[in-house]
């Protein structure tokens, strides 16, 4: 997600110091984004929202993939040419030498979830008011995303080393979130409004591992961190909530009953990235995938509008054509709702740079319009299933289209999956969760009318 700024202006002596935010990345940067956000206002800093209005520039990046470190250079290089007072955060910042290399004009550069070197660099080339008015910031935090849903991260880094992946580089191994400060953290988000929670980490299956599921007291009842106590506590307030980053170990199989009576969002966003059990090895995947197709067949007999997303990479060093029609098959038979495909990239410092076996870039750009040709038509034969159900929809706000609503399934978490577009007589105010009925589908999207 992207906040965009556009010029620079000259900082006015007195006025209240502002400081402008470019967050870049994924919703568990957002989050950094957020907290940031949080502490800038807490101390009487203003947020503005373009380059014109801002005394220095945030630049919170992402240098998970070659082509979004490229992004995060772009941005900061837009942000000193607009304003010329910029600091550096975020993945991409753990290599400072990179963004000086290329920005030599940046004031700092921090690394990822570095908050208190943050407001320290935020310090140092910007003055914050002698005065600040603390209750100016609500108990919730300040957020980057719409008042109905907010993003809640139970824990940072992750303990994987996939062949692929950078992130333990950049995040360093996993840390959990006591349970109990995750659990009031999102009282309080459900408090202020929040419809929607959607729980995001590295490993979301793994959380409480790297503190042995130490066990902790929230309103009166005693709640063990760890993945199915947090979706029983998460479960009592009432909200939607939607489970992503989920590996499929096998104590997931618990989370399913809460999904069955209704308590926690029928939803699981699963980052298969391969089925093939050669590629898996060699991308060095957790969690066994032996049972994998079995234990989904399962999960939708429990819980029969289940749905599933996932990523998946195509092209990998050492795939073969036999490889990829075995992910063919598996995402055909485990009737995946949503996937996001990607290329095979050669992202710098990743261990799978080393493998050999790598693909002509032809052939991964084939693979993944197969890829994709064949995930359309499951979510378009997904799809079509709803026409004529029936079911909740949560409002995000007017389409361009008079009388219509942008609206989402349970099955569609906002920004990555589909969109239900609603047509409504009455004012629709987001957040709203109403009935409709689903009168049309293409392979993404639905149409329907409240009921």
């Amino acid at each position: 997600m992207t906040t965009t700024l556009d010029r620079p202006a000259p900082i006015k002596p007195n006025a209240i110091p502002k400081v402008g935010i470019v967050s870049l990345g994924c919703p568990k940067a957002l989050v950094d984004s957020e907290r940031i956000v949080t502490r800038l206002r807490a101390e009487g800093y203003q947020i503005s929202p373009d380059y014109s209005g801002a005394d220095l520039v945030l630049v919170n990046t992402c240098g998970f993939l070659d082509s979004a470190r490229e992004e995060s250079l772009d941005a900061i290089g837009e942000a000193i040419e607009a304003n010329g007072k910029v600091i550096v955060t975020g993945c991409l910042g753990a290599e400072p030498d990179v963004i000086e290399q290329a920005h030599p004009k940046v004031l700092a550069v921090t690394g990822p979830h570095q908050y208190e070197q943050v407001m320290d660099a935020v310090h140092t080339h910007l003055t914050p008011p002698h005065n600040p008015h603390t209750d100016l910031v609500p108990e919730s935090g300040l957020r980057l995303t719409p008042r109905h849903y907010a993003y809640l991260k139970i824990s940072e880094g992750c303990n994987n080393r996939c062949s692929f992946c950078i992130i333990p580089k950049l995040r360093g191994d996993l840390v959990s979130r006591p349970i109990h400060h995750v659990l009031i953290e999102a009282e309080q988000l459900v408090r202020a409004g929040v419809q929607e929670l959607l729980v995001i980490s590295q490993d979301t299956s793994a959380y409480g591992l790297d503190i042995k599921y130490a066990p902790q007291t929230w309103k009166g009842e005693d709640y063990e961190t760890r993945f199915l106590d947090l979706a029983r506590g998460l479960s009592s307030l009432g909200v939607w909530t939607r489970m992503h980053y989920v590996y499929p170990y096998p104590h997931v199989d618990k989370v399913i009953p809460l999904m069955a009576e209704g308590l926690i969002t029928p939803y699981l966003d699963i980052p298969f990235q391969h089925a093939s059990t050669n590629v898996l090895k060699a991308m060095k995947r957790p969690a066994k995938q032996d049972r994998v197709l079995e234990r989904i067949q399962q999960w939708r007999r429990d819980v029969p509008d289940l749905a599933i997303r996932s990523t998946f990479i195509v092209g990998f060093p050492g795939e073969t054509e036999e490889d990829f029609e075995i992910l063919l098959d598996f995402i055909r038979e485990a009737k995946i709702d949503r996937a996001g495909c990607f290329k095979y990239e050669n992202v710098a410092h990743a261990d799978s740079r080393d493998l050999p076996g790598h693909l002509p870039e032809a052939v991964k750009e084939e693979r993944w319009h197969r890829f994709m040709e064949t995930q359309a038509e499951i979510s378009a034969a997904r799809a079509a299933a709803q026409i004529g159900t029936i079911q909740d929809v949560i409002v995000d706000g007017p389409s361009d289209e008079a009388g219509e609503f942008l609206a989402r399934s349970k099955a569609d978490a906002p920004e990555i999956d589909g969109v239900v577009y609603l047509k409504s007589e009455a004012d629709l105010k987001p957040g709203t969760i109403v009935s409709a009925q689903i009168s049309d589908a293409d392979a993404y999207d639905l149409y329907g009318r409240v009921v």
